[in-house]
């Protein structure tokens, strides 16, 4: 088995370098492995190679679906557009160019949390340009845009390391989210405040140029009351509170959408399946993340790490996942990638302390990861790097900068947190 581990070790620093395409690796690699470690193919006495990939086929991959078939319909029907011009017009109102900047990342994190593409450029191409005319720092705007990356990835459904987390620890989606939304919100509170302090020092526009930007970004060709809008959602968070199965409760929630949008019933169930279809890149990662985990589990390695970094597991589980899972993205700049180590060392706790709270070690397996991908550059190909090019006057490093106090506040809070599982 040492040399399996040793095949492993190599295939975990191939995803971890960029190198090379993280989810074929992942593939590739625990195939070899499991070739190596012995494993038969199909069949015979303990785990075979076909028993280990089945076991990819986690029953989260049924909520995912269950959640993008409703997205896939509140998308076409126009309710999310609807929400997104309303998260912007709260956000002018409760904190002017402030709280545009802000309302255009959470717009953008919310998209990206239920449709597992956050991409903060769409919601900026708006709410940049109208938060610079508001007379923010066109920089510290894009900052704040980037954030989006943060609720996208902890407090969505389809992020493949996310994913991956809640299929391990077994604790389904539903709580997770809720501490991803509140965390990475309160990252964004954290750089509103400061950008509202320093705007304030710049003094007010007057009435009518407050209107005019607000009658350009804020309008919206769909007439739905909002309330409207907000009732699908109402119907799939009290699923998730009442712990129902989520693809049920997805579907249910797209039916109130189609009701509500009085949307005919073929066109509904169109919408539903184009939404599905999102779900191919987070299925592959998934069912390749597990494989590796099973792998990883059934050649000893979670054990060796175990036995490694017991006497620092024993006395402080949740933390050391946290700050793990933290250094990994912090080095990878990617949650992806990070997965390569935070995944491995997350079996390793759960092995060594069979006691700890899953929820509290997926929060902090997930959150770390989240949270600090961006730290050093903003996101090498996502996120604040396209949001640069949309906001004129804009510049990385100085967006970037201003990006990395709030991070510090989310592990802060992920910290604080740790303690109460």
């Amino acid at each position: 088995m040492l040399i399996a581990q040793i095949v492993m070790g190599i295939t975990l620093l191939l995803m971890i370098s960029g190198r090379t395409p993280l989810y074929l690796t992942a593939i590739v690699g625990s195939f070899i492995t499991a070739m190596i470690a012995g494993f038969p193919m199909t069949g015979g006495e303990g785990p075979s190679v076909t028993s280990l990939i089945n076991g990819g086929l986690n029953p989260v991959i049924a909520d995912m679906a269950g959640v993008l078939m409703f997205i896939g319909v509140m998308e076409r029907v126009g309710f999310l557009d609807v929400i997104i011009r309303n998260i912007i017009k709260v956000g002018r109102r409760l904190g002017g160019g402030a709280g545009v900047a802000t309302a255009g990342g959470v717009a953008a994190g919310f998209i990206g949390m239920l449709t597992g593409f956050t991409q903060p450029a769409i919601t900026a191409v708006l709410t940049g340009a109208a938060s610079s005319k508001l007379g923010v720092n066109p920089s510290k705007s894009a900052g704040v845009h980037a954030h989006a990356g943060h609720l996208g990835n902890f407090g969505g459904f389809t992020h493949p390391t996310q994913v991956a987390v809640v299929a391990i620890t077994g604790i389904g989606f539903g709580m997770i989210n809720v501490y991803g939304v509140l965390i990475s919100l309160a990252i964004f509170a954290f750089s509103f405040m400061r950008l509202r302090k320093e705007t304030a020092k710049n003094g007010p526009m007057t009435d009518e140029e407050v209107n005019a930007i607000a009658k350009e970004f804020e309008s919206s060709e769909h007439n739905y009351a909002f309330w409207k809008t907000m009732m699908p959602f109402l119907v799939l968070m009290v699923g998730f509170v009442m712990g129902y199965p989520i693809f049920v409760v997805g579907v249910l929630s797209s039916i109130v959408t189609m009701f509500l949008s009085a949307t005919c019933f073929s066109k509904a169930e169109q919408f539903m399946l184009n939404g599905v279809g999102r779900i191919a890149t987070p299925l592959v990662a998934t069912i390749g993340f597990l494989f590796m985990s099973s792998v990883i589990n059934n050649i000893g390695m979670a054990d060796s790490i175990a036995n490694l970094f017991r006497p620092m597991l024993t006395v402080a589980p949740l933390q050391s996942m946290l700050i793990v899972a933290g250094i990994a993205s912090f080095i990878t700049q990617s949650n992806g990638a990070s997965a390569a180590i935070s995944i491995p060392f997350l079996q390793a706790v759960m092995t060594a302390v069979p006691e700890a709270s899953p929820l509290g070690l997926a929060v902090m397996a997930a959150g770390g990861g989240a949270v600090m991908q961006y730290y050093l550059t903003g996101g090498p190909v996502a996120a604040l790097a396209t949001v640069i090019p949309v906001i004129k006057g804009s510049e990385l490093k100085e967006a970037n900068l201003f990006q990395r106090p709030a991070m510090m506040f989310g592990m802060v809070l992920l910290l604080a947190v740790s303690f109460f599982f």
